[in-house]
């Protein structure tokens, strides 16, 4: 039995949970034990810069922050099962790490 333990990250929690839920089903499906998707703290990254490039005028700021949200599953069962759920097609939005134990 091979432990496979998945990170996914990404900008829209819609797209994460659309491929925990492939991963989910298809765990169902070959019989594979699935625990999870645990949601991981939202990560906000903030940039702040002037908006004129040349420093004249008045003191303004632009503010932009951009989110990121992420979900951890483990997947436990046979090697060839495992190759499988490894197949799925995920989004180009969404960052996936796979660690084996």
């Amino acid at each position: 039995m091979t432990k496979v333990r998945i990170r996914l990250s990404g900008e829209k929690p819609v797209d994460l949970d659309n491929v925990v839920n492939q991963i989910k089903d298809l765990a169902r499906m070959l019989n594979m034990k699935f625990v999870g998707p645990v949601r991981m703290p939202r990560r906000t990254l903030l940039i702040a810069c002037r908006r004129t490039p040349c420093g004249d005028g008045s003191d303004t700021y632009e503010r932009w922050e951009k989110r990121v949200s992420k979900r951890l599953c483990e997947v436990e069962g046979d090697e060839k099962y495992i190759k499988q759920i490894l197949r799925i097609k995920v989004p180009t939005n969404v960052f996936v790490k796979v660690s084996l134990s």
